[in-house]
């Protein structure tokens, strides 16, 4: 017995001595004006929500269209609002009817060019999955094989050595894979619990590394050398009409890319994930939408607030050595920008940003990405 309590005591001391030499573990510091923030977000995400209740169609859908009603559903969800709440059931109801049987999710009673199978899929499978309802947990793993055998390898005829390989596209049938599409189909496989060694992942990094603007790791002759993104991996670029370059990296593209390279398990350490962040560093916006003005100023949004919860630092020190607490600025930058009947709409007609619907739920998951951040 007295053994015992010597044995005892001594992994005891032992412990205690571990635990006394182990470093200090020291909280993040506090974000100034958080509280604050916080409580402005809570206000134009309480409005907001409101204008889309009274935006929902008969159906449950929101301008009877799959996409948009899928970001009206995350925009409950990722505000808080139950899953149970009759918004969120009727939209959901609204995507789960539109189930193909190749595990697609889209609705072809509004002509071809508005189907859109993987950009639809994407958001719809997201959707359905944050309702947690298991009864629509079959049609998110058929969606999640219908994304997956929608990139584009060996399946499609593509080799690594293509510029298409690995990329996605609308799904409407052309060989154009973009960035916008494959970012928004891996954060689809990975919110919806796809395996993160799946070969869909390993397959995007290729795709990936020949939309950036980096010469060490895009081996193609437009390759430039800034570490910025651009719409796709042929060098096609919705900056260079503003720029006057050809192939110019720009602000959504450049988050796009680099919170794809995490959701493929490339390291934030890695140096292509820090030539992009360097870009965003050099390029930090939350009045423009870097190199394209207001072209998709609410799509930045959106696709920033979501890396740079990601990414996980709550402190952005630009180029110049400035510090940004990112949510923050972009929660007053967004607060500004509602609209009396809780609304967001952008001026500027591009990409249908003039749509109350799209816009306000783009909004609402941004501040719920933003409460992250603070």
């Amino acid at each position: 017995m007295q053994r015992s309590i010597i044995a005892i005591t001594a992994i005891a001391s032992i412990a205690t001595a571990a635990v006394a030499a182990a470093p200090e573990r020291r909280a993040a510091p506090p974000v100034p004006g958080a509280a604050g923030a916080r409580s402005r977000a809570r206000a134009a995400m309480e409005h907001g929500l409101a204008y889309l209740r009274q935006k929902q169609e008969a159906d449950g859908s929101w301008n009877h269209y799959p996409g948009i009603t899928a970001l009206a559903v995350l925009a409950f969800t990722h505000s808080g609002v139950s899953a149970t709440d009759p918004s969120v059931t009727r939209g959901a109801s609204f995507l789960a009817s539109l189930a193909k049987p190749n595990g697609a999710i889209y609705t072809d009673a509004l002509g071809r060019s508005q189907e859109l199978p993987n950009y639809n899929t994407a958001g719809a499978m997201m959707a359905l999955d944050a309702t947690h309802d298991p009864h629509y947990r079959p049609l998110v793993q058929k969606a999640q094989h219908f994304l997956e055998t929608s990139q584009y390898d060996e399946g499609e005829g593509f080799n690594p050595r293509d510029w298409q390989y690995g990329g996605m596209g609308y799904g409407t049938g052309s060989g154009n894979p973009d960035l916008s599409n494959l970012q928004q189909a891996l954060e689809a496989l990975k919110e919806t619990g796809y395996p993160q060694n799946g070969p869909a992942f390993e397959k995007a990094i290729a795709f990936l590394q020949r939309c950036q603007n980096r010469k060490e790791s895009n081996g193609q002759s437009w390759a430039g050398s800034d570490g910025g993104f651009v719409y796709s991996a042929n060098g096609n670029s919705k900056a260079d009409e503003y720029t006057k370059q050809a192939h110019s990296s720009y602000g959504s593209m450049t988050y796009a890319g680099l919170k794809s390279y995490l959701y493929c398990g490339v390291t934030k350490s890695d140096p292509r994930a820090q030539a992009a962040y360097q870009w965003i560093k050099s390029n930090y916006s939350v009045e423009e939408n870097p190199r394209m003005r207001d072209d998709g100023l609410f799509y930045y949004y959106h696709t920033m607030s979501k890396t740079l919860a990601v990414y996980g630092d709550k402190v952005l020190t630009d180029s110049r050595g400035n510090k940004h607490y990112w949510a923050v600025d972009l929660i007053d930058a967004l607060a500004r920008r509602q609209h009396p009947d809780g609304a967001w709409t952008n001026g500027n007609k591009r990409w249908q940003e003039d749509n109350g619907a799209l816009v306000t739920a783009y909004v609402l998951i941004s501040l719920s990405n933003c409460m992250k951040g603070l």
